[in-house]
């Protein structure tokens, strides 16, 4: 079951947590989140997954930076977020993605007890202008039903900022 903007609400300090935390980002059943002013962008022509790839930084300016079809954009999110007892999820916006901008490519789904900030895989259509601190994703939680082990992957638990793919890591096991 998938909690409702007053739900998110109630559970604020117990179950879940947003920080930083403005009421004019809830909604009816999510709460927006916004673009922090820093992205990565791969510098190697050939990903590998066995490998630590290369990442370039880059910072979007207030006057907004012009993303390129067929590349893809790390970002993350301004807010830090903390689950217990329900599931974090993470969308696009509505109005983000009627512009061809994709908020993430697969890692939408969060793991109950995840605490950290949201990378997004963002890539575009076309190119667009984007701004930080926009609001371009939501986050929802999902009930739990059932037993369960606690989110506690070394990998990006408690991260403190953009995470490029660390797969290499399970190659290592």
């Amino acid at each position: 079951m998938i909690l409702s903007g007053k739900e998110i609400e109630s559970r604020l300090n117990s179950e879940i947590w947003i920080e930083p935390y403005a009421n004019e980002q809830l909604n009816p059943n999510s709460y927006n989140l916004r673009l922090h002013n820093e992205l990565l962008v791969y510098s190697d022509d050939v990903l590998d997954m066995k490998k630590a790839n290369q990442v370039k930084r880059l910072t979007i300016p207030e006057e907004g930076l012009v993303l390129e079809p067929r590349r893809l954009y790390l970002g993350r999110t301004v807010e830090y977020t903390r689950t217990e007892g329900c599931i974090p999820m993470l969308e696009g916006r509505s109005s983000v993605g009627r512009l061809g901008l994709f908020v993430h490519v697969t890692a939408g789904f969060g793991d109950v007890g995840f605490a950290g900030y949201w990378t997004l895989e963002m890539f575009c259509v076309s190119p667009i202008r984007i701004y930080p601190d926009v609001q371009i994703c939501q986050i929802y939680y999902h009930t739990i039903a059932g037993d369960y082990d606690r989110y506690v992957s070394g990998k990006y638990q408690n991260n403190q900022g953009i995470q490029a793919s660390l797969l290499y890591k399970d190659f290592e096991k």
